[in-house]
């Protein structure tokens, strides 16, 4: 596998990925992370490639299996400036990994995804909806320790907030 910074032509795609995603956590006990808002919009995931901030992961036959949002630099994340019950582990610049999505056609895209994202910065922080277990233990399995709760703007569910740092 590898990751290279999306392009329009990959827009179609990423959009099924988003689908199928939305699909999953459904099936598995999320279904409101992004199922009644039919979340990312196409508009975002738009912004987001013209803004170089999204990027796609390939399979060995150079095929799109992942997407996600990845960024980095000091207060990256408006939203994560306000986080309760609990802390944040590290005041420094921190990179931000938001709406990954996999196809599921290989295992471990997931992880992929996020440690290309953490070699990047050594430092990501992390959000999932309390309902994703199945984020909640790829962000475990991947040494993110929870740090509290933080809230989104696209709805009024809170977000359990995760962070990794290098020594």
């Amino acid at each position: 596998m590898r990751i290279r910074k999306t392009t329009p032509q990959d827009l179609d795609r990423i959009m099924a990925l988003y689908a199928h995603a939305r699909q999953f956590m459904a099936e598995h006990g999320n279904p409101n992370q992004w199922g009644p808002t039919h979340w990312p919009p196409e508009g975002l995931i738009r912004r987001d490639i013209a803004s170089g901030n999204s990027y796609v992961c390939l399979n060995d036959g150079d095929s799109v299996i992942g997407t996600f949002f990845f960024a980095y630099g000091p207060d990256i994340e408006p939203s994560y400036r306000r986080i309760t019950d609990g802390a944040w582990r590290d005041a420094r610049p921190y990179g931000v990994v938001h709406r990954i999505a996999a196809d599921g056609s290989e295992k471990g895209i997931g992880s992929f995804c996020v440690n290309w994202a953490f070699a990047q910065c050594g430092h990501l922080r992390i959000d999932t909806h309390g309902d994703n277990t199945v984020m909640q233990g790829l962000l475990k399995k991947l040494g993110f320790l929870p740090c509290g709760t933080i809230y989104v703007e696209e709805d009024d569910f809170p977000r359990l907030a995760f962070e990794k740092t290098s020594p």
